[in-house]
């Protein structure tokens, strides 16, 4: 006696639980996104019209409290530091590229000499190692 199967396997694939699928991924990775602060150090930046972008290798802040900020290390801490401290961080951060640049992030109400210090700092390490690199003022647009 032979026996028949009742029910065949359908061959097709119902894609409607795979488009459920993605779209819940998507809001997932849209909420958590949101989530992520790039800059931890709130400043006031001077603004301006000029728009340059250059590849980033070292980052200096200076605060509302005239002291000089560096990521120090892979974890994205910032610490402070004074002339000397930030002078070799600078020159290490510096040292696996000929035309690096420093990216300056001043608070709007800084003296002008704490940024010139900056420049002075580079400048030693360009005429020291034979370099050339430079530092960039980072400011916002107006408006």
């Amino acid at each position: 006696m032979a026996l028949r199967r009742r029910s065949k396997a359908d061959p097709n694939m119902n894609m409607s639980a795979m488009s459920d699928l993605v779209f819940l991924l998507l809001i997932f990775f849209m909420i958590t996104s949101t989530l992520v602060a790039p800059n931890a150090i709130k400043l006031l930046l001077p603004q301006s019209d000029s728009r340059t972008i250059a590849k980033q290798t070292v980052t200096v802040y200076i605060n509302e409290y005239q002291q000089y900020l560096m990521e120090v290390g892979r974890n994205g801490q910032t610490s402070v530091l004074d002339n000397e401290l930030l002078a070799q961080n600078i020159e290490i951060g510096l040292a696996d590229s000929y035309d690096g640049s420093v990216v300056l992030r001043s608070d709007h109400n800084a003296p002008i000499q704490l940024v010139v210090n900056i420049y002075d700092v580079v400048d030693q390490i360009n005429k020291k190692n034979n370099t050339k690199h430079k530092v960039i003022l980072a400011t916002k647009p107006k408006g």
